[in-house]
């Protein structure tokens, strides 16, 4: 499914919220855009991992879980969670 995200496609919760702009995927995560976070992430680029990419829908890359649970499951580039 990796092969399939691109740059600029929207990132979405399984409840359809949004959650982020791809800005490219590296090695097994997506990176989100940092022109495109908001509250405590504002400014900073976070990751997701891969394996929580339920589907891919045209330019939407959906998620297994709802936004405000997805939101947390983000990652610095460490790989160490958000701190929320």
């Amino acid at each position: 499914m990796t092969n399939k995200i691109e740059a600029n496609m929207e990132v979405i919760g399984a409840d359809g919220v949004h959650v982020g702009t791809v800005d490219r995927v590296v090695g097994n995560r997506i990176k989100l855009k940092k022109s495109d976070s908001f509250g405590q992430h504002e400014g900073r680029h976070h990751y997701i991992e891969m394996g929580f990419v339920a589907d891919v829908e045209g330019q939407r890359v959906r998620l297994s879980a709802n936004a405000e649970i997805a939101i947390t499951l983000e990652e610095e580039r460490s790989g160490r969670p958000v701190k929320l």
